[in-house]
């Protein structure tokens, strides 16, 4: 199944999981890597020397490529960056910041660079700035999010028809038929985030990945766009946090609910009343932890399902015709 991205990457489908806070660690990683896509774990709830210990231990448990998610907001970044040269990481993405400020210092050190948008006018900004492939982001997605609220569907062909380097859709994509959904929109790939949430090796916390299971239709909201929109399961303190917004708050006022370590609590620690629970609109289709290789496999079953269903489909309507 080879085509510009895995051609980019080295890897044998052109499927990405997700870098995310406090799911995405070297086990999860290396899991992704090893049944051939491209893992990646997510810098943004670790420390450092966490990071590094991370990527040792995935270097450890998969010969293949893997990355590593680092959202340019974060106050070590400048460590963060060094840390994944030393050791001798090729694949960067990089989120929530201007490309324009570590792009060329990785491609400098041969490091391939995809940069996460969720919009066509942050897909040029990325273009410009010299990046390997971008990841267009549709706000169906989990966590941290755009504030324009464009969805996948739209958002795939728009920055399709304005960028020339290779595109990864995400964003309410978990079954090898929404694979094929977006790839027919133009995308040369998928990254995956919420699907994996629920999978053996994530290092979210069990209770959170049981509510991921039992999520249904209409269970997560778009929120806190006044500090950084992020996609959450309704629980306590988002409902806490709807009070709160009825009183017209302050950014300042949002900040102090908010608080420290929330999406840990929430995540990593399963406190499911009090924590942040980050996760994407597509949890309404998830009903089973699975292992990362079982997982791929049925997306690439159904995928590959998919384009017989539709050749079947085409090969009807030319013999109408």
């Amino acid at each position: 199944m080879q085509n510009t991205i895995t051609q980019l990457f080295g890897i044998q489908y052109p499927i990405v999981q997700a870098g995310m806070v406090w799911n995405s660690g070297w086990k999860l990683a290396s899991a992704a890597s090893n049944a051939g896509i491209l893992g990646l774990i997510g810098a943004g709830s670790m420390y450092p020397d966490v990071l590094r210990t991370h990527i040792q231990k995935c270097q450890q448990a998969t010969s293949n490529p893997f990355g590593v998610n680092i959202p340019m907001l974060y106050p070590n970044i400048e460590e963060l960056m060094q840390i994944v040269v030393e050791e001798g990481v090729k694949i960067v993405f990089t989120s929530a910041g201007n490309p324009k400020t570590w792009t060329s210092w990785l491609k400098e050190r041969g490091v391939t660079v995809v940069h996460v948008v969720s919009s066509v006018k942050f897909a040029l900004k990325a273009q410009e700035a010299g990046v390997d492939a971008i990841v267009a982001e549709g706000f169906e997605a989990g966590g941290h999010n755009g504030r324009d609220e464009t969805t996948t569907l739209t958002l795939i062909p728009m920055v399709r028809k304005q960028v020339t380097v290779p595109l990864i859709a995400a964003g309410g994509i978990a079954t090898g038929d929404g694979m094929m959904a977006v790839m027919a929109l133009g995308a040369d790939g998928v990254q995956i985030g919420s699907r994996f949430v629920a999978s053996q090796e994530s290092s979210a916390h069990a209770a959170f990945k049981k509510a991921v299971v039992l999520a249904k239709e209409g269970d997560t909201q778009l929120t806190l766009k006044e500090l950084a929109p992020v996609r959450l399961l309704k629980n306590k303190f988002y409902q806490d946090l709807q009070a709160l917004y009825k009183t017209a708050p302050t950014a300042e006022a949002l900040k102090n609910m908010l608080g420290r370590a929330r999406a840990k609590r929430g995540m990593f620690e399963g406190d499911l009343e009090e924590g942040e629970l980050e996760i994407g609109q597509i949890s309404g289709l998830i009903d089973e932890i699975a292992s990362v290789s079982d997982i791929v496999d049925s997306i690439i079953n159904e995928f590959k399902a998919c384009q017989t269903r539709l050749a079947t489909i085409t090969l009807n309507h030319q013999n109408d015709q």
